[in-house]
């Protein structure tokens, strides 16, 4: 493997769970990200606000990262399907999970 960071994955993954726990401790919710996006669709207008926004910064997020890394990030292979393609598949498998009642990744 190339690109293997055994100390940066687990750090990362222990950051991902401890931001997890700190949501439902602060919130009462499960931090997953099917069942916040899904429940803009059937939420109560008074529980949308923090959804979009939690939305928001995972776009935000990951429109910053190249900003923090020093320069445009690059991906490890060239796709061979369209950005459109890509972005259906990714809402059908929300859609997917929504019906199973989430998924493994929360």
């Amino acid at each position: 493997m190339e690109n293997f960071t055994p100390l940066a994955s687990f750090f990362g993954g222990v950051l991902i769970g401890l931001a997890g726990v700190i949501f439902l401790y602060f919130n009462g919710k499960i931090c997953g990200i099917s069942g916040i996006f899904g429940g803009l669709l059937t939420a109560a207008k008074n529980d949308t606000a923090w959804r979009v926004i939690f939305i928001a910064g995972l776009f935000t997020g990951s429109l910053c990262l190249p900003l923090t890394m020093g320069g445009e990030l690059s991906a490890p292979g060239q796709l061979d399907r369209s950005t459109l393609a890509i972005i259906v598949a990714g809402l059908l498998v929300g859609v997917g999970a929504r019906l199973g009642s989430g998924c493994t990744s929360g």
